[in-house]
């Protein structure tokens, strides 16, 4: 049986990456025109390729890492990300307020301290 946290980041690598593949075809279909004239096909796709990949990330996190605290803290990290980064990215694209700049990158900060957390955890393991 899964745990609870498991099945949170189950649920949410699941949302994002159906939301991701979602995004992906909406911009290049339906919002084609609206990132074309802003010059943000780029930006759009961004967002989604880097959700996409902590989507998975999500979802592989229970089956890879021991500890609950180190996989409680990356798993927090990458939802954070997602929502800051690709969020904003998305909200940029579609030529939202710019105020939305200076949030990118905390989700990228975001991102970089879970994959920080796992670098961490892969040293602790190979040394015990």
């Amino acid at each position: 049986m899964q745990s609870k946290r498991s099945l949170l980041y189950h649920c949410c690598g699941s949302l994002f990456a159906l939301s991701a593949v979602l995004l992906g075809a909406f911009g290049a279909h339906a919002l084609k025109e609206t990132l074309l004239a802003h010059d943000s096909v780029a930006t759009w796709e961004t967002a989604v390729r880097y959700q996409m990949w902590h989507a998975l990330a999500l979802l592989i996190l229970p089956h890879c890492l021991q500890s609950q605290g180190i996989r409680r803290a990356t798993g927090i990290c990458f939802i954070v990300g997602i929502v800051l980064f690709s969020g904003s990215l998305y909200g940029l694209a579609l030529d939202g307020p710019k105020w939305l700049g200076p949030i990118t990158p905390l989700g990228g900060i975001s991102f970089l301290c879970g994959w920080s957390l796992l670098l961490f955890s892969s040293f602790k393991s190979a040394s015990a």
